[in-house]
């Protein structure tokens, strides 16, 4: 990065918001921005992934580029790959469009895919890597932890009022958040590739577990829905409809879970359990992020929105990083880590 000048700062910023535009449709695939700019500086062509199958985000920008990209400048969030799947190699297209420069943001941590940044150099094309590495990760993260871990990124979502409470003790749980939150758990749940519930979930609430819109509606990609544990889930159960694919795991190890999951090249998981499975997942040391919706009521009794964690004292007390707070209505959603990140 000793070359990066204010304007590949720029270009790169412009490229992560691509990225950005690509989330909740490339899966299995990371979010790729790019912006190609011509022998003047100028810019002539960006794009991103839009879809797993399709164009990678060099391929786009480069064919809104045309020949103005001869002798210019790619601006890319992550390595450009250097293997054949669906698409041929990003590197190979950009050598062959006459491209002298190209700066990248992130290292590819795919062995199958890494080694774009070192061809393009056998080429006589100067590289530059690591310009705003940390905003280019962050938009990438689910993709990239779920790379480097060989195991799904995990986010815990739950509801719950003042008083810790997700459930009244007859177990009804509708409504404790208003329309704005639960609309946002759904424009969430569609960023997700596989939605997860336990049994007790799925027999007492019998939820659907589909991205809907607000007339109740599916739309959209629909997530994989996972059934955790050995309970005999009914035919008539909703998440047996043919709404969304279910996968039932008749485990109560979340490794086991994830592993399974990571067979089915799922990248992020929205887990929405009760609080065993919630439990489950927390013990485990597997919950790479928090999205609590919390709504201005109060309880009183009723069940807890995380079971049995097996704190004693105060010192077992589990402390979370607070990374945001947005004020859905009269709800507010908080999103945290783990302390210290992961």
């Amino acid at each position: 990065m000793n070359h990066a000048s204010p304007i590949d700062v720029a270009w790169m910023r412009r490229a992560i918001e691509l990225a950005a535009r690509g989330i909740g449709s490339t899966h299995p695939n990371p979010v790729v921005g790019c912006v190609i700019t011509g022998r003047d500086g100028h810019p002539v062509g960006e794009g991103y992934h839009e879809q797993a199958g399709g164009p990678h985000a060099e391929v786009n920008a480069l064919r809104m580029a045309g020949p103005r990209a001869r002798g210019g400048t790619a601006y890319v969030t992550l390595e450009p790959c250097n293997h054949t799947g669906r698409t041929g190699p990003c590197a190979d297209a950009l050598i062959e469009a006459g491209i002298s420069r190209v700066v990248y943001a992130v290292p590819d941590p795919n062995a199958q895919a890494a080694g774009g940044g070192e061809k393009l150099r056998t080429k006589d094309i100067e590289v530059e890597q690591g310009v705003l590495r940390a905003e280019a990760e962050e938009v990438n993260h689910v993709w990239l932890h779920s790379v480097r871990t060989g195991r799904p990124f995990v986010t815990w979502k739950f509801a719950t009022t003042l008083d810790g409470r997700s459930a009244a003790p007859d177990r009804s749980s509708k409504w404790i958040t208003g329309e704005a939150a639960r609309a946002d758990v759904h424009r969430k749940r569609a960023e997700c590739d596989a939605i997860a519930v336990g049994t007790q979930t799925v027999l007492v609430d019998d939820p659907e577990l589909t991205v809907r819109d607000g007339n109740d509606r599916p739309v959209g990609r629909q997530p994989l829905r996972v059934v955790v544990g050995d309970r005999e889930i009914p035919e008539t159960a909703r998440v047996r409809n043919d709404r969304a694919e279910t996968l039932l795991l008749p485990t109560h190890d979340p490794a086991e879970v994830l592993r399974q999951l990571d067979d089915h090249h799922i990248r992020h998981l929205w887990l929405e359990g009760g609080p065993t499975l919630a439990a489950a997942f927390l013990r485990a040391g597997l919950v790479d992020q928090i999205v609590a919706y919390v709504a201005p009521a109060l309880l009183g009794s009723g069940f807890s929105a995380v079971g049995d964690l097996g704190a004693e004292s105060i010192d077992h007390l589990r402390r979370f990083t607070l990374a945001d707070v947005s004020r859905l209505g009269d709800d507010v959603r908080l999103t945290l880590t783990p302390l210290g990140g992961k």
